[in-house]
């Protein structure tokens, strides 16, 4: 079965080499931008065309967390598919979730539910038990200790750490390098070590 990709800026060319490294056939790429004809190899098409892509499977190629989640609720018929590097480290009794794409690197550990439409990031770690909801990006190098719950469309940024048993809410922004020690509410803006909140996240 052949997948497209919805998105074709740098994103989409990792994705594009993970489906590469898995030998799954990548039959294009869609978007909005129509001067974008072209990412390596494959076509780029503006619009999805329902009648030409028949039974492919799709993933939404975009690191935007809310972007991605409007994409998909644009898009509900559409089959996703998910994409994991051969590199990456996952329990066989971890779940993940269609849409998903985990990249280079990446450690997953026993028990951890992943949500529809997240990315976890190149070189990042998830411990036993955690559990990201739809939309979560965890970007490179993080970690998140075991039994950690990240809300809804949080963003997870470079290199941050966070201790066991914590409660990161939703649509949060987690500025890179942050050290998380206490609970996250939901919308919060958190940077700094420990993490302090400076703001609410407005979406």
């Amino acid at each position: 079965m052949k997948t497209f990709l919805i998105g074709a800026s740098g994103h989409a060319k990792v994705v594009i080499e993970i489906l590469e490294n898995n030998n799954i056939e990548i039959a294009g790429l869609f978007d909005k931008n129509a001067e974008i004809k072209q990412l390596f190899d494959y076509k780029c098409f503006v619009e999805i065309d329902e009648n030409k892509i028949g039974q492919s499977k799709f993933i939404v190629a975009i690191g935007n967390n809310l972007i991605r989640k409007n994409i998909v609720k644009s898009n509900k018929d559409l089959t996703y598919d998910i994409a994991i590097d051969p590199s990456a480290n996952i329990s066989k009794r971890a779940k993940i979730k269609e849409g998903s794409v985990v990249m280079k690197g990446v450690s997953i550990n026993s028990s951890v539910k992943i949500g529809a439409h997240c990315i976890i990031n190149t070189n990042s770690s998830i411990d036993h038990d955690c559990i990201l909801e739809d939309y979560v990006h965890i970007s490179p190098n993080s970690a998140l200790a075991g039994n950690v719950k990240v809300g809804e469309g949080t963003h997870i940024g470079t290199g941050v750490n966070i201790i066991p048993n914590l409660n990161i809410g939703k649509w949060c922004i987690i500025g890179a390098g942050t050290v998380i020690i206490n609970d996250v509410p939901d919308y919060s803006v958190v940077v700094g070590n420990p993490g302090k909140i400076i703001k609410q996240n407005h979406i």
